[in-house]
């Protein structure tokens, strides 16, 4: 296996990010175009195809990096996993980890993880709400 350097590393991640990061946004736009925007606005259709569609891309990278894993692993990894499912959705990467955490039978840090993301995430936005509201 091959180390790449740290720049070439976040090189890596970078790039599979914005192609990520595009995709995403085309596919609220593909969304939106599909079911209409009066039925998307209702309900978060975009998010929730991305959160499936970039976990079951995950679990299909995971599985192949074990299953193939070569000298260019690392590279794949950061290119696809890293950069392209967690510029698509992060949520990929917290499904890959929950299911990481089940798998080694750590029920209670993936208890506790799952609580903790769903919790400091809601409370962080509204947090963050707050303090905009306050500053006008």
């Amino acid at each position: 296996m091959s180390t790449l350097s740290p720049l070439v590393a976040t090189l890596h991640v970078a790039i599979g990010g914005g192609v990520g990061a595009a995709l995403r946004y085309q596919t609220g736009r593909a969304m939106t175009h599909w079911l209409g925007a009066p039925i998307v606005s209702a309900f978060p259709f975009a998010t929730l195809a991305v959160n499936a569609i970039g976990s079951l891309l995950m679990g299909i990278l995971a599985g192949w990096l074990v299953r193939h894993g070569s000298e260019n692993s690392e590279q794949l990894r950061l290119l696809l996993g890293v950069g392209v499912l967690g510029g698509f959705t992060t949520f990929s990467a917290f499904s890959l980890e929950m299911v990481l955490m089940i798998q080694r039978g750590q029920y209670l840090f993936a208890s506790l993880y799952a609580v903790l993301s769903f919790a400091l995430g809601i409370s962080g936005l509204l947090m963050g709400l707050a303090i905009m509201r306050m500053a006008t």
